[in-house]
Formats: structure tokens, sequence, C-alpha cells
């Protein structure tokens, strides 16, 4: 399984303040089983993690969001943490980086407080997700199907809770990102719903 992902490039979209071990364990996951890794911040240079209640490693930043470009990623990771899913969601580069993935049909892991630049993206109406419990109402009014389960799955959108759910979330999302495409738009909104 060490080249389950072999050729396969993933954006993993962080900036100042991302939860550490949810970018750091998927990212290591990802490139165990062969995935090309690129971190993409609003930032160059790096970009420092929080590790649960203090300031945590610095990660180094391989491309900026005017550098990067979707059509160049097979799968986007979205990691937590409180202050950097806030942070991304009002970059509109960022929420229109994370949008073209969901339209595109590409992959998407998404972990904790990370939802939110996806309900700014305004993409996750109908699908079913998790998220941390304090997501909970803004996925809801945004027209998701919340769910309190360790990870889910509904049309290429790998979810998971918190810090704990990683090894469920790793597995999950080198399955859906060795799926690839699971249309675009439209068709993800036909796709059922599986957990």
């Amino acid at each position: 399984m060490a080249d389950q992902l072999k050729g396969k490039r993933v954006a993993a979209l962080a900036t100042h303040g991302f939860e550490q071990d949810e970018l750091l364990q998927p990212r290591k996951a990802l490139i165990d089983v062969g995935a090309v890794v690129d971190v993409v911040s609003p930032e160059s240079g790096k970009i420092r993690g929080w590790k649960y209640k203090e300031w945590g490693e610095e990660v180094k930043v391989d491309r900026t969001l005017e550098q990067a470009r979707a059509d160049d990623y097979d799968a986007l990771l979205l990691p937590g943490g409180v202050m950097n899913p806030d942070r991304l969601r009002l970059d509109p580069r960022a929420v229109q980086f994370v949008k073209r993935f969901f339209d595109d049909g590409k992959p998407i892991a998404v972990i904790c407080h990370g939802p939110w630049t996806l309900v700014e993206a305004d993409v996750v109406r109908g699908v079913t997700m998790t998220s941390w419990p304090s997501v909970k109402m803004d996925l809801k009014n945004a027209g998701a199907n919340w769910v309190d389960q360790e990870v889910v799955v509904d049309r290429g959108i790998v979810s998971s809770r918190k810090p704990d759910d990683i090894p469920a979330f790793n597995r999950k999302m080198i399955e859906e990102f060795a799926e690839g495409v699971h249309g675009g738009a439209g068709r993800r909104a036909m796709a059922g719903t599986r957990s």
C-alpha cells in the first residue's frame, strides 16, 4: 500500500494557528502512501501551529495562495484549529480555492473547525458531515446534515471531529483520495451518502 497515492498531489490549506496534529499527522499519512503534499497558505515562509493550548511547531509553506492553482492538485486537506479556519474564511482567495475543489468534484478531507472554510464557500448544503461540536450549528445553518461520528464520508468529503479521530480520518482520507474525482458539484449532489 506504500504506493496507494503515488502520482497524486494534495494541497493542505493552512495558516497560522492550524491544529498541529491535524496537519502533521494526515500529511505524514499521505506522504507514507506516495502522495506529494504541498502546504498552501496566504503567507509565505513558515506558519506556526497550535498544540492544544500553546503555540507549536513552524511548518514550511510550499506554495502561497498566489502561486497555487486548484488545477495542480488532486485533493484538498483542511486541518482545523480555531484560528486557522477563522482566518482562512476571511480570505476570498482561500474561499475560492476551496470552492474550486468542490466544484471540480475533487476529494476533500476536513477535520475539527476546518469546515468553517467550506461553510464560507457555500458548498455544504445537503452534505452529511461531522466537526468539532461548536461548529455544528454553523454547518446546520449552512444546510449540512451534522452527525456526531468519528469519521463521515459523503460524496468525496471526509470529515472528523477532533485529533482523537485522526487514525480513522487518515484511513478514510487515503481511501477517498485514491478514488479520485467524484464528479462536479451537480454529480456530488446526486451521489449517495455513506459513512
